[in-house]
């Protein structure tokens, strides 16, 4: 089984929040295709697409080579030292637990942007949810 490692856990109400790092690209391409508008733009935020490319070399989110895109550039902030392990890859991968129910909602090659969309889940489940 491929490593994975917990980094971040909270529960509040029904819902449970964590983030696990794990080093298998095909569970971490799994989650990439499954995630959504909301998290695609966390993750191109957090790959400094803007900072790392002119305007017009950026793929269109709406085209149908910007996943590709944005797969390459997560795997390229994804290698671990390639000294150690050229084929060494780390991805955080937030997963969210609700009454028994799990899903895989965002994937990050750095533990920063995983804990700040972690955070703002819970955040938003609290503003339902207002402690009584």
């Amino acid at each position: 089984m491929p490593r994975q490692e917990g980094f971040f856990e909270q529960q509040t109400g029904d819902l449970r929040v964590e983030v696990l790092k794990t080093y298998d690209r095909s569970y971490a391409r799994e989650v990439f295709n499954g995630i959504d508008g909301e998290a695609r733009e966390a993750l191109a935020a957090a790959l400094e697409l803007e900072k790392n490319y002119e305007p017009a070399d950026i793929a269109n989110p709406e085209g149908n080579d910007y996943d590709a895109f944005l797969w390459d550039e997560l795997l390229g902030a994804a290698r671990e030292d390639v000294r150690a392990d050229p084929n060494l890859y780390s991805f955080f991968i937030v997963s969210e637990t609700r009454s028994g129910k799990s899903q895989d909602l965002y994937m990050s090659p750095d533990w920063p942007s995983a804990e700040t969309f972690a955070k703002k889940r819970i955040a938003a489940n609290g503003s339902k949810h207002p402690a009584l």
